[in-house]
């Protein structure tokens, strides 16, 4: 067997007059070569937060700086506009003895509202929100303050239509409030975009609890304070609400100067389409209420009619604070007419909640105004963000005004002819008024969704 020898037993050669001493190389001994790097995994992208992942949409929401701020000074303001229209009337029947004369003051107050809310949302548009709602919201409170005088003071029947009117001056701080998430989050995304739902049915949820809370509030101030408490109190309120809102200039969305260029709201076909649908909408609330009322007083039980009418904004409110929480997705075309095609179907239950047995059942009813309730708020959410989606967003407070002002025509509409049926007929019945609304509505959303049935929701 040769002998092998070890690796580190050197060689000696000869090269001329050299001699070379070398390390033998013995492959048996020599060193792993290095081996090649194992490629790399790429890297994980980091995990989102938890609250990012599984966050209140809410919590995220008001999370944006000054978002906070601006909520708290537009809920300040939006309280009174459930306050005005029932302290107006307490306190001129009251002084005046005729709940006609109330009434026919109330409902030019509307009027003029319609006139001039549109025109004070193109300014407001222009020339910015803190120029314009500031001195409008202060022409507002004046005429206020002079209703309150000249009823005080026994002035002539005239003036106090004169007064009530002036306050149409007061700026659709529901609409400025929904103009300032809209710029918050107006780059096309889909988390702007759900973020966008999620703001607009709290906008919605607040619309709600403000026509619930403020008749409520108008009736115990003026009864247990005096007849024009309720006027002032909201006056007060509407003054301070809008001074905070606007004091809030990081969110404010910037003025459009003058918008000539930008093409009017009502020209276009489906803008006008959807605030058909508004009007219709509006029909059904007006109808319901004053056929509640009527309907509880028939029944001997007047005193509870307020907390049935507060009950179906309770189921309204709700389902527009859980609508925020979830991601609906679909076409904002077919969701409208699907969340009016609800509407119609829940507003069978007060039909048949009044109309049962011999009499009716109030508790029967006030169930059955809940629920129907809770078909409400998708509707307006729906339709608000459609409005949005077709409105130039240098004319966006004046398209949501428009919105506002034919929900208020509306409801002057569906109370009219809601008091001509409670009139004619059993109130019961006078239920079926506000069905027929819906139906209407419904035809005419779906006569619209080719319009704007391109437009997507947030999940789209």
């Amino acid at each position: 067997m040769p002998h092998s020898p070890a690796p580190d037993t050197p060689l000696l050669a000869v090269t001329g007059d050299s001699l070379v001493l070398a390390r033998r190389y013995d492959a048996r001994f020599a060193p792993d070569p290095p081996s090649a790097p194992e490629p790399s995994e790429p890297p994980k992208a980091p995990r989102p937060p938890r609250t990012a992942r599984r966050g209140n949409p809410y919590a995220r929401l008001f999370a944006i700086p000054g978002a906070r701020a601006f909520t708290a000074g537009n809920l300040l303001a939006r309280l009174p506009m459930g306050m005005f229209s029932v302290s107006a009337v307490i306190m001129i029947a009251g002084s005046r003895g005729s709940y006609a004369l109330a009434g026919a003051v109330t409902a030019t107050g509307l009027a003029a509202t319609a006139l001039v809310a549109p025109r004070t949302a193109r300014l407001v548009d222009r020339y910015g929100q803190a120029r314009i709602a500031v001195p409008a919201t202060a022409i507002a409170a004046l005429a206020s303050l002079a209703l309150v005088l000249c009823v005080r003071y026994e002035a002539p029947d005239w003036t106090l239509f004169a007064a009530y009117a002036a306050t149409a001056t007061t700026p659709n701080t529901g609409g400025m409030s929904r103009a300032r998430w809209a710029h918050l989050h107006r780059e096309a995304t889909p988390e702007n975009a759900a973020a966008l739902h999620t703001a607009n049915s709290f906008e919605q949820a607040a619309d709600e609890l403000c026509f619930m809370l403020g008749p409520v509030l108008a009736a115990f101030l003026c009864t247990a304070l005096f007849p024009e408490a309720g006027t002032l109190t909201g006056a007060v309120l509407l003054l301070t609400g809008v001074l905070i809102f606007a004091a809030q200039r990081s969110t404010e969305p910037p003025a459009a100067g003058r918008t000539d260029a930008a093409r009017a709201p009502l020209h276009s076909p489906a803008l006008a389409a959807l605030l058909a649908v508004f009007l219709a909408t509006g029909a059904v609330f007006g109808a319901t209420e004053v056929v509640t009322l009527a309907f509880a007083d028939d029944r001997g039980h007047q005193a509870w009619a307020g907390v049935v009418l507060a009950l179906q904004a309770a189921g309204s409110c709700a389902a527009g604070l859980l609508l925020g929480a979830l991601r609906p997705a679909g076409r904002l075309g077919r969701r409208l007419v699907l969340c009016v095609a609800a509407m119609s179907a829940l507003l069978t239950l007060p039909l048949l909640a009044a109309t049962a047995g011999a009499s009716g059942s109030l508790p029967l009813l006030a169930c059955g105004l809940l629920i129907a309730g809770a078909a409400t708020a998708p509707t307006m959410v729906t339709g608000m963000t459609l409005v949005q989606r077709l409105t130039p967003a240098s004319r966006l407070n004046e398209g949501m005004t428009l919105a506002v002002t034919a929900l208020l025509a509306g409801i002057a509409a569906g109370a009219a002819a809601g008091g001509w049926t409670v009139e004619h007929t059993d109130p019961a019945r006078g239920y079926a008024l506000p069905l027929c609304a819906a139906l209407l509505a419904l035809i005419i959303a779906v006569m619209g969704a080719r319009r704007f049935g391109h437009d997507k929701g947030p999940a789209a």
